[in-house]
């Protein structure tokens, strides 16, 4: 029998959520052999966006408070403003996040998404990359904050991936697949 498969851990809220920043990792990940969940504040559908322009709707696997972080192989926090101004406020998803960072497991956040990270109290000597607008927030937080199109640090005994908007999503997904060993 073949090996167990990685589940990848895909952390959103209810709306908000910049769809190609979720579903494009989604599909990297799957075709790597990966098993992404999505989880978010409550069981039933998050809204997808196109920038501003509401999207599809996808169904949550599993929600915040029932969630294990040692069931799970990596993270990916996607971004949209709403989406992660709104997860960043589950207290749940914030102890998920500090879980992962102790247990040395990779996380990979793209665009608003590392404002979770802030929140968790995580970032203090991590090198990172983000949309250009939340830069000062990620400094106030500890991080050495950069304009690339994907920065990897493995400070602090976890990986980070980040990356800025969803133009760098192909070598975001390249670096987080590496660092979840799909």
């Amino acid at each position: 029998m073949a090996n167990e498969q990685k589940k990848i851990a895909f952390l959103v809220s209810a709306e908000g959520i910049e769809q190609v920043e979720l579903t494009d990792p989604w599909h990297e990940v799957e075709k790597a052999g990966g098993v992404p969940r999505l989880l978010s504040t409550s069981l039933g559908q998050v809204k997808g966006f196109n920038h501003l322009t509401p999207a599809d709707e996808f169904p949550v696997d599993v929600p915040f408070a029932e969630a294990d972080p040692a069931d799970y192989d990596g993270v990916v926090i996607p971004g949209g403003v709403a989406n992660s101004d709104l997860v960043r406020t589950d207290e749940d998803a914030v102890r998920f996040v500090q879980a992962f960072a102790r247990a040395g497991k990779p996380i990979a956040s793209i665009c608003h998404g590392p404002w979770l990270l802030a929140e968790a109290d995580v970032l203090k000597g991590k090198k990172l990359t983000s949309y250009p607008s939340i830069r000062t927030d990620l400094r106030n937080a500890g991080a050495d904050w950069s304009d690339e199109e994907v920065r990897v640090c493995d400070h602090n005994g976890w990986t980070l991936v980040t990356s800025r908007n969803p133009d760098d999503l192909p070598a975001f997904n390249k670096a987080a697949l590496k660092a979840f060993g799909l």
